[in-house]
C-alpha cells in the first residue's frame, strides 16, 4: 500500500546540526569571555554524543542532560566555567541556527503536494521551536513532536504512539520514518512496525540484523523513491 504519511526526524536529517552545534559552542565560549580551542568541540563531540545516547536508553532525562553534559565536559577539560550558565547561553545560540541539510527545503516542498508530514526528534524543546521557527518549513508539517515536550524519547515506542495519534492514527503499512540515528530512527521505526528510510550520507556500513527498508545518502534521493510507492 502506498505511504501516506512520512514521519522526518529533525537534527541531522533536516537540520544540518554539525554546523549548528559548531557555530553555537564557539560563539558561546566567545560571549562569555573565555578562550576557546579547537580541542574543546571535540572532546565535547565525544561527551554529548554519550550523554545522549544516555538519554536514548533513558538513563538521564533531557533537563538533566542540559547542565549534565557541561558539567562532564568542563571536568574533564578542567575548566572552571559554570557549566548551567553556560548552558543557557549555549542552548539560546544553538536555537538560532537554523542551517538546513543541503536540498531539505526543496524535498520538503515538494514531497508536502502528496504526502502530509510531521517532524518526530529527540531534541530540546525551546532549541526544536526556535529552529523550526526560523527554518521555514514548519507549515508543511502537520505536527512537530518534541521528546523533550512529551516526556518520552525515540527509540521508545511511546513517542511513535503520539505521534500516531496526531496523526490519525493511519495504518503502519501507510508510514515511513526517514532519519539518519540508527539507535533512535531506525530502530524505533522498525520496532514500531512501520517502514525505515535511512538517510545516510557519510556512506556508513548498514549494521547487521537491523532490517532497513530503504537507504538514501542524499535527500533528493526520496524523490525516485517514493515515486514508486
Amino acid at each position: 500500500m502506498p505511504y501516506t504519511w512520512l514521519i522526518f526526524d529533525a537534527d541531522g536529517t533536516l537540520f544540518d546540526y554539525d554546523r549548528a552545534e559548531a557555530t553555537a559552542f564557539r560563539r558561546t565560549f566567545e560571549q562569555d569571555g573565555h578562550s576557546f580551542h579547537d580541542e574543546y568541540a571535540e572532546v565535547y563531540r565525544e561527551v554529548n554524543g554519550q550523554i545522549w545516547r544516555e538519554f536514548e536508553r533513558g538513563e538521564i532525562t533531557a533537563d538533566a542532560l542540559r547542565v549534565e553534559r557541561f558539567a562532564r565536559l568542563f571536568a574533564r577539560l578542567d575548566l572552571p566555567i559554570d557549566a548551567a550558565g553556560f548552558s543557557a547561553s549555549y542552548l539560546h545560540n544553538l536555537g538560532q541556527q537554523a542551517d538546513l541539510i543541503d536540498g531539505a527545503a526543496e524535498i520538503v516542498q515538494t514531497l508536502s503536494h502528496r504526502y502530509q508530514m510531521i517532524v518526530l526528534t529527540n531534541g530540546l524543546r525551546d532549541v526544536q521551536k526556535a529552529r523550526m521557527a526560523g527554518c521555514g518549513l514548519q507549515s508543511f508539517f502537520a505536527a512537530v513532536v518534541i521528546s523533550d515536550e512529551v516526556g518520552v524519547a525515540k527509540p521508545d515506542p511511546r513517542i511513535f504512539d503520539i505521534a500516531f495519534a496526531r496523526m490519525g492514527n493511519p495504518r503502519r503499512d501507510q508510514v515511513l520514518m526517514i532519519g539518519d540515528g540508527l539507535s533512535s530512527d531506525i530502530r524505533g521505526a522498525v520496532n514500531y512496525g512501520i517502514d525505515a528510510c535511512w538517510f545516510n550520507p557519510a556512506g556508513a556500513a548498514q549494521p547487521d540484523g537491523l532490517p532497513i527498508r530503504y537507504e538514501v545518502a542524499r535527500l533528493s534521493d526520496l524523490l525516485p523513491l517514493l515515486a514508486t510507492d
